[in-house]
């Protein structure tokens, strides 16, 4: 089976219920993962809008989430399961999709990384850039779900 990760509550590549936005409740979905490789000893999670007006937009980052867990319940903004980033929103945790009025459909993906240590080594509240250059040297395979969300 190859790894894959699942957003509850829309489909592949279909409209984002408000909801999980900034004009519902700006709450996280609940997401799945399975198929990872064997090795694995810990997940890491990037959510982005690389349609956002100024550059790819970071919505959520999580790392340190242990090998056995494969979910996030909805509303895990500040994961108990791992170790949470800065967004570009300027918080730790979660932030929805909440992309200039009138400006077409942004993208959003769920991008889920299979990673070869249990520890990526960074503090809760780092920056994305510090992610990246981290997850880089551990990431064994990804697994990424989008999904579309315009603000009218």
């Amino acid at each position: 089976m190859a790894f894959k990760v699942i957003v509850e509550g829309f489909s592949e590549a279909a409209n984002m219920p408000d909801r999980f936005t900034c004009d519902g409740l700006d709450v996280s979905p609940a997401l799945h993962w399975c198929g990872e490789p064997v090795s694995t000893k810990s997940f890491a999670l990037i959510v982005d809008d690389p349609d956002a007006p100024g550059g790819t937009w970071n919505h959520w980052l999580v790392w340190d989430i242990p090998a056995y867990i494969h979910s996030l319940p909805e509303g895990s903004e500040n994961s108990s399961h791992g170790k949470t980033g800065l967004n570009d929103f300027g918080k730790r945790g979660y932030g929805g999709p909440c992309p200039p009025k009138a400006r077409g459909p942004h993208r959003y993906f769920f991008r889920m990384f299979a990673l070869d240590t249990s520890s990526i080594e960074l503090a809760d509240g780092s920056k994305r850039s510090a992610f990246e250059k981290a997850l880089r040297k551990h990431a064994l395979a990804e697994a990424s779900f989008m999904g579309r969300y315009e603000r009218h």
